[in-house]
């Protein structure tokens, strides 16, 4: 006697109930890509609200556009300054509270409130921190000195870089240090033991066990951060907003610049896609570097 053919409902009822939220997913996500491509070959500005079709005219206007560019050479310096820095204090945060020690625990929840107080709060402190008159910056610095000092960190184009720096790496190098304290914390004991009975030596250790065990974690990490300061926006615009002119000025205020005070909303869009478009290369090009590297 054979046994009835299961029906398409019995066949494919994983699909049917992971579906619904499948469709969801996609309309979240694929819904605002397709209506930013469409609004990108549009010509929709503040005082024309047209949306007949304009050609590939926003993205000739932003491959000339040498603002834009400048603004994405300030991401690129941004990021490949801020990332080495957390990753290097935060290794050498892990390392030092990676045994026990008195208060220990205190120690670290002290160290992670940066990473708790929103971005934008960070960077108001840091331009009060900063001030030339009154910032306590500029008194220590004084003390120092012998005399007072009159250090404009906002608006030098010497020192404007550093103070952004300075403000980036305090807030995010916890993250990286919580990151890392816990790759370290199930490196195997016995390996570092076995090195140690062998007189291997702290470097030698570290490079052969120690980083072979954490390096997951360690590009999990840099690509989380990696892609978060390339967004980097709310500390330059709290200190800077941008200046001294466009001296500082990232890619994403200059999307926000061009796309809600300047309110010219299709050339934004294809400003968007672009750097989609330049994330998504750079972040296969990383991710296959991490296949061949296995």
């Amino acid at each position: 006697m054979t046994t009835p053919r299961p029906g398409f409902a019995q066949r494919h009822f994983r699909y049917l109930l992971v579906g619904p939220a499948i469709f969801v997913l996609l309309l979240v996500g694929i819904f605002p890509l397709v209506y930013l491509l469409v609004v990108s070959f549009q010509s929709i500005t503040m005082t024309d609200v047209s949306t007949d079709f304009a050609g590939a005219e926003n993205y000739r206007a932003l491959l000339g556009d040498r603002r834009l560019w400048l603004a994405l050479w300030h991401t690129v310096i941004f990021t490949a300054i801020s990332l080495p820095l957390e990753l290097v204090l935060g290794l050498v945060m892990a390392q030092l509270f990676l045994d026990r020690m008195p208060g220990r625990s205190i120690f670290i929840a002290l160290l992670v409130l940066p990473v708790v107080v929103s971005p934008i709060v960070s960077g108001a402190t840091w331009a009060m921190l900063f001030d030339q008159r009154f910032g306590p910056i500029n008194q220590v610095l004084g003390w120092l000195h012998g005399g007072p000092l009159t250090l404009l960190w906002t608006i030098n184009p010497d020192l404007v870089y550093p103070a952004i720096i300075a403000a980036e790496v305090w807030q995010w190098t916890p993250f990286m240090f919580l990151l890392i304290l816990a790759a370290l914390a199930g490196v195997d004991r016995s390996l570092l033991e076995a090195a140690a009975i062998d007189g291997a030596a702290w470097w030698r250790t570290f490079s052969r066990i120690v980083l072979p065990a954490i390096r997951p974690v360690l590009i999990v990490a840099i690509l989380i951060r990696g892609l978060d300061l390339f967004r980097l926006f709310d500390i330059v615009w709290a200190l800077t907003k941008g200046g001294p002119g466009t001296m500082t000025e990232t890619i994403s205020i200059f999307t926000y610049v061009k796309g809600f005070q300047q309110f010219e909303t299709s050339y934004t869009a294809a400003v968007a896609l672009l750097v989609i478009v330049l994330l998504s290369a750079a972040l296969m090009l990383a991710l296959r570097r991490v296949e061949l590297a296995r």
